[in-house]
């Protein structure tokens, strides 16, 4: 059995099809094909059924290739640990983050970094909060920003970085589009416009117009900040944005209000997975971020 043959059989596995999976590999389909062909032989068992066009994973085959994946994963986590080794400032970090922070805030903390180490790589992976959980359990990523954090999660730990408060957005010719402060109460009456089901914003400015007394109308829905912030700057409703997600400057802009009570805010936290040893890099990530906070630096996480 040869790694090739594993590479190749995850692959097909994924694109459900043998001609895709050898354009993304680079190599002639007849190639790909061989390679299935001579593993089942080897494991005795079809990995595949044909459903139409497309290669179905048989029984056996899902569970073969859930092992292959982990062994894959471990073995570039083997390599990288070798290089870092050589080289720690050579490494590449995993990094999973919300949307809402890839405005500003990644780029701002990722450029001071690289100011001491400019030979790190990063590769970054954005996600909603339950996918960020995912990807940091499945050890997609090393690391992750999350928001809310979550406090009691078996299977990740990490440390509040930063509480941020939310504020109101308006179009720019709403009565209250020009006050200092506002209180929630004073929206009840406007149309919301909110994230989706699955975005950890929207329970968060849903419990705040309930602790405000009401509950939100929501006219539209999105899944960017881009989206929601234009939509309100277009006239379509109001809603409650983190700062850090206003940073840009767009033709169409809503108006920023603060609210003065209740204070709605959100948590954002640093996670990796519970009693993994972090590659060195990731450390050295982990370590700067915690002082770039002004959090005490603990000792970091070993199996």
């Amino acid at each position: 059995m040869e790694l090739r043959q594993l590479q190749y059989f995850v692959k097909v596995a994924k694109k459900e099809h043998v001609t895709q999976a050898a354009e993304e590999l680079h190599v002639a389909q007849s190639a790909v094909s061989r390679q299935i062909h001579q593993l089942e032989q080897e494991l005795g068992v079809n990995l595949f059924m044909q459903k139409g066009r497309n290669l179905h994973l048989t029984a056996v085959g899902q569970l073969f290739c859930s092992r292959v994946e982990t062994i894959l994963k471990d073995l570039e986590r083997a390599v990288m640990e070798v290089h870092e080794l050589l080289d720690p400032e050579l490494g590449e970090i995993r990094l999973g983050f919300p949307n809402s922070l890839g405005i500003h805030f990644i780029p701002s903390i990722v450029s001071e970094f690289r100011k001491l180490y400019p030979n790190v790589k990063f590769r970054f992976r954005q996600g909603t909060y339950p996918t960020l959980i995912r990807d940091v359990v499945s050890g997609e990523v090393d690391l992750a920003f999350i928001s809310p954090f979550p406090e009691n999660h078996d299977q990740v730990v990490g440390n509040i970085v930063l509480t941020e408060e939310l504020v109101a957005i308006l179009p720019p010719g709403h009565l209250l589009a020009g006050e200092q402060s506002i209180t929630l109460n004073q929206l009840k009456d406007d149309n919301f416009i909110l994230f989706g089901n699955g975005y950890s914003l929207r329970p968060i400015v849903w419990h705040a117009c309930l602790e405000a007394g009401f509950t939100p109308k929501v006219a539209f829905e999105g899944e960017e900040t881009d989206t929601i912030r234009g939509l309100v700057a277009a006239g379509m409703g109001v809603s409650l944005l983190p700062e850090m997600a206003l940073y840009q400057s767009f033709l169409l802009q809503p108006s920023r209000v603060r609210i003065s009570h209740p204070k709605v805010t959100r948590t954002i936290g640093l996670i990796h997975r519970t009693d993994e040893k972090l590659p060195l890099v990731a450390q050295s990530f982990r370590a700067f971020l915690l002082e770039y906070f002004g959090l005490q630096i603990d000792t970091p996480p070993s199996q």
